[in-house]
């Protein structure tokens, strides 16, 4: 981790050095659903309980409207994983595959991935909600869930539901978020972790593969929810989520023969390339090149 240098401008926050990051491709590449594109071409959402807004400007730097400084250090720059070397990150992968045209076309093609350091409780719950689902659905359902059990912020937006909210208002109002079936599995998460039986805390200290079977207590949730989670809440960027668009890429570009584990700490991060450039390439066979708007962009 190092420090990333900004400077306080008009209404914000100028980041003037930085690599590998694009806001764009990085809320847009399936691992999170509380961020959109506004109507001056930036995204802007809510991590935790700070609304904020970022977008590249004409001369290439990062500007970031949140609170204040406390709210950019602390909230802002750790959840967009600017702190994080992203430089060393794609060196390390690249001298793992040194051959491998493929995959470092998609690493060419998802240079602007960071992969975010989302809340746990609500990557989970996320992910929960996700499973055959639709990208606007799964938007709605949680936009839903804020606003009925979110304590509020500012911009008129909501903090994500903590657990013992969701605990309370127990399975039939969860259905009546228009969830479904997922209703039981989020009331089951939230059971969990309000009675003990579920320390997220703990898992975070886990080894992934016994953070995976940890999650996988709570109903509904199975490897690939609990590797989506792990990934995107626990920031254990070893995780592998494995779902339809991962085993076709590794069938058709690999023969199969390709073993996650031998892409080392930063799995997870060649993953999110291979899964955005393979998704994108869908997107144009299909005529699609527009944000993700359906079933196929989830990760199911």
């Amino acid at each position: 981790m190092y420090h990333m240098k900004y400077k306080k401008t008009n209404g914000g926050f100028t980041v003037n050095e930085y690599d590998y990051f694009d806001p764009g491709q990085t809320f847009d590449c399936g691992q999170c659903f509380r961020f959109a594109r506004d109507e001056r071409g930036g995204w802007s959402g809510v991590t935790g309980d700070v609304f904020f807004r970022v977008v590249t400007q004409a001369d290439g730097t990062l500007f970031i409207e949140c609170t204040s400084e406390q709210a950019l250090t602390e909230r802002v720059l750790p959840f967009l994983a600017l702190n994080e070397d992203y430089g060393a990150i794609r060196a390390d992968l690249k001298r793992r595959f040194p051959k491998d045209e493929y995959f470092h076309a998609a690493m060419r093609h998802g240079r602007g991935i960071r992969i975010l350091r989302q809340d746990p409780w609500e990557a989970l719950c996320s992910f929960i909600l996700s499973q055959n689902n639709n990208i606007p659905r799964i938007r709605g359902i949680i936009e839903t869930l804020c606003e009925r059990y979110g304590k509020p912020i500012e911009n008129g937006r909501y903090a994500f539901p903590a657990p013992p909210a969701l605990y309370a208002a127990g399975t039939q109002a969860l259905y009546d978020c228009r969830m479904g079936y997922r209703a039981k599995y989020l009331s089951d998460a939230a059971e969990k972790v309000c009675t003990g039986a579920l320390d997220l805390a703990k898992v975070a200290r886990l080894p992934a593969d016994k953070a995976s079977a940890a999650l996988q207590q709570i109903k509904g949730v199975g490897e690939k929810v609990a590797a989506c989670t792990l990934l995107f809440g626990f920031g254990m960027i070893c995780a592998f989520p494995m779902d339809v668009w991962m085993r076709r890429i590794l069938h058709d570009q690999y023969g199969d023969a390709l073993d996650p584990a031998s892409l080392g700490p930063y799995a997870g991060i060649a993953q999110q390339y291979l899964f955005y450039y393979a998704r994108q390439i869908s997107r144009l066979q299909n005529g699609r090149n527009t944000a993700a708007d359906g079933k196929r962009d989830v990760r199911s």
